[in-house]
């Protein structure tokens, strides 16, 4: 039988519709990649220093997240060009400037502790020198960005979240007080201690990082540039449809999962390590040896397991999102499909910062510390990058007739508005 036009078409556009579990791709992975090992190591501190306390931020996280997520996407996907070019193209150069050189350091200093927790984790589990392992991560993340092409690279990626499913086994594995925990979820004791307040900015900077932004953005460019068919939908806007639904179908997913595996997370630690007077982490390494003794062997090496595959899932981001950044802002040629000698510069900064972060693994700077300000300072740039993405967002020449929806503006500047409030807090109080 042959089939017509008409009939292939409405074929292809039901198995588009049914094959859902391939819609998934650059919504789940970037918001697997947010709980890394850093991410980790803040829910962590959260839990042990405060219990249940801060486990409403995560409850507050996840609308807003997926918010500004959308709206990361949509950017992408509509004009065919990641944020850096969008703001290059539409705003002075030296707000991206300083921008852009916030966020590689910020990347840089994560991609380090992420590095270093992956070589303490592999030690604590396996034996062996956590440097040896740090230096063996590094150079298989470069490998990997560098060699194995983004068509195929994004597979990997997808399998790797599948770690995160560590820390929801870890919660079983110990005695939870639901009733006390869903109390203070419920009616949750705030405090203005600047420890306290600050732990909130460190979470919603570690939850809602500017590198997300960048990321999701350019891979829904990748995703473009993948599909010979596939055109900017400011271009071609017929596809609109189907592809917000796919969108926010894979972004809503992808954010509830690194909501609920940052929820295990910290509702684990307050109930481990909390509850036995342990309430200061250096890593997530050392949170997964604080485990051991009062969880059990099988709760560690999950969560230690865990630590390794998030930081396989999270390094190629931080490096890449970096490097989508750079590119943007020097008109760079930028793209993971391309081998090294078609996009050199952009290459040049993913292997940059992942062996920066390798080298600083060697340096007497406490990781934890850095990694607490990086977190924090996420938060506090993050808040104009989000300005800007939500006038970029409203703006017809830019998207087009593709602008971003009211209950996305809405959903988008609340996000906004809580991010700089929390930052407002945070400076208040540190001030006192």
């Amino acid at each position: 039988m042959v089939e017509t036009p008409v009939a292939e078409k409405a074929i292809a556009d039901h198995r588009e519709d049914t094959g859902w579990l391939k819609k998934l791709g650059p919504g789940l992975i970037t918001g697997a990649a947010d709980d890394d090992p850093s991410g980790i190591a803040t829910y962590s501190q959260a839990g042990a220093q405060f219990g249940f306390g801060l486990l409403w931020t995560l409850l507050l996280t996840y609308p807003l997240m997926v918010g500004i997520q959308v709206v990361s996407a949509r950017i992408g996907r509509v004009t065919g060009h990641g944020l850096a070019t969008n703001i290059r193209k539409h705003y002075p150069p030296w707000l991206l400037y300083v921008m852009v050189s916030l966020l590689l350091i910020a990347n840089t200093i994560n991609i380090a502790a992420d590095i270093a927790a992956m070589g303490d984790a592999a030690r604590l589990a396996l034996g062996g020198h956590a440097h040896l392992y740090a230096v063996a991560f590094g150079l298989l993340s470069v490998l990997l960005q560098v060699f194995v092409p983004y068509s195929r690279y994004v597979s990997v990626l997808k399998w790797l979240t599948l770690a995160l499913l560590a820390y929801v086994a870890t919660v079983f594995i110990v005695h939870v007080p639901w009733s006390e925990l869903f109390t203070k979820i419920v009616f949750p004791q705030v405090s203005w201690q600047p420890s306290y307040v600050t732990t909130i900015v460190a979470v919603f900077g570690t939850t809602i990082s500017p590198y997300l932004f960048f990321w999701q953005a350019s891979q829904e460019v990748e995703e473009l540039r993948a599909d010979p068919h596939a055109q900017a939908l400011k271009v071609d806007p017929r596809r609109a449809r189907t592809d917000f639904t796919r969108i926010k179908l894979d972004t809503y997913i992808g954010m509830g999962f690194s909501n609920l595996v940052a929820f295990f997370i910290m509702v684990t630690t307050a109930v481990t390590l909390n509850g036995q007077g342990v309430t200061e982490i250096g890593t997530s390494a050392q949170a997964a040896e604080a485990l051991r003794p009062i969880a059990g062997n099988f709760a560690f090496m999950l969560f230690s397991l865990g630590i390794i595959g998030t930081g396989l899932l999270a390094i190629p981001v931080l490096a890449g999102s970096a490097a989508y950044a750079m590119a943007g802002t020097f008109h760079w040629r930028s793209s993971l499909e391309h081998d090294l000698s078609m996009a050199p510069r952009f290459y040049a900064i993913i292997i940059f910062s992942t062996l920066a972060g390798v080298v600083l693994c060697f340096t007497p700077i406490e990781p934890i510390k850095a990694l607490y300000w990086s977190a924090v300072v996420n938060g506090v740039i993050s808040v104009p990058i989000m300005a800007l993405m939500m006038v970029m967002g409203a703006r017809a020449d830019i998207m087009g007739p593709l602008v971003v929806t009211r209950r996305l503006k809405i959903l988008g500047w609340l996000a906004t508005g809580v991010m700089a409030l929390a930052v407002a807090a945070m400076v208040v109080t540190l001030g006192q």
